[in-house]
């Protein structure tokens, strides 16, 4: 085992954002109405708010934009949470007055500043925003660049699903979504109190699969890459579960019938927990 190391993820967004700007090239009308997984959006409210996460980052963080009054007190996760869904929803109402082809311009627009934008950022300062999910007050660029990279390949597999199209589920995309997500399992376990020493494990399988390991260290859990077995719980369950229950995509009832737990149920049953998204 070895600790977590820094996740690049810049270099990805191009081709990423390509795939699916040439998916939405090819689409009838129709079938920008149809629906997701995110309901009660359709393809054409997920395109809306991929670029509405374009547009806020190049306006606030790049161009300095004052932040907007927030109603809710963003001091808070809960509150935080309540805020971005209330941007997220007044956004999907206005934007439905744009049309795809239009939609399809400006995503590609401002996919291309914001690419151009992130390689600006020097890896391991201070990000404007921190990663809330991981517990985070202060993240590195890199993280909250990564984090931004799961939103996007995320609700692009959303997309894709809802249109029967291939998934983006090699190791090349797969393996950074699922490592950046378990970046949370610390935070997620914040509250299980073990001695000094107790480790778990987590293996997800699958060819983007790969092993981690929270290990409790001076009244903190640390994560790691890798294996032991010493493990007190091990956790194992596919690519495919993982993802979708790490985004809110998978009850907890469903995941525990893909999950498979050995050794200490309640400390395994955590993964059950962790969520790597804010809305």
């Amino acid at each position: 085992m070895k600790p977590v190391e820094p996740v690049f993820t810049v270099d990805l967004f191009p081709e990423l954002g390509t795939q699916l700007l040439t998916l939405l090239r090819s689409l009838p009308l129709e079938d920008w109405e149809k629906p997701t997984s995110c309901a009660p959006w359709t393809v054409r409210d997920l395109v809306a708010h991929l670029l509405d996460g374009n547009i806020r980052r190049l306006s606030f963080q790049r161009d300095r934009l004052p932040p907007l009054q927030a109603e809710e007190d963003v001091t808070t996760f809960a509150g935080l949470v309540s805020y971005l869904n209330r941007l997220n929803s007044e956004w999907s109402r206005a934007a439905r007055r744009i049309s795809p082809a239009l939609l399809i311009d400006l995503l590609s627009l401002t996919d291309q500043q914001l690419y151009q934008f992130f390689k600006t950022l020097p890896d391991h300062e201070p990000a404007m925003y921190p990663v809330a999910w991981a517990g985070d007050e202060v993240s590195p660029n890199w993280f909250d660049i990564a984090r931004e990279f799961t939103e996007k390949w995320i609700h692009q597999q959303h997309i894709r699903e809802a249109l029967d199209a291939p998934a983006l589920t090699s190791r090349k995309w797969l393996y950074p979504v699922l490592d950046i997500c378990l970046r949370a399992l610390p935070y997620t376990y914040r509250s299980h109190v073990a001695q000094d020493g107790t480790l778990l494990s987590f293996s997800i399988t699958g060819e983007a699969g790969g092993d981690w390991s929270l290990l409790r260290q001076e009244g903190m859990w640390r994560l790691n890459t890798g294996k032991s077995d010493e493990a007190v719980s091990t956790v194992s369950l596919n690519q495919d579960t993982a993802w979708r229950l790490f985004s809110k995509g998978l009850s907890e009832e469903a995941a525990r019938r893909q999950v498979r737990i050995e050794g200490d149920p309640i400390l395994g049953a955590g993964i059950f927990q962790l969520v790597s998204i804010m809305a």
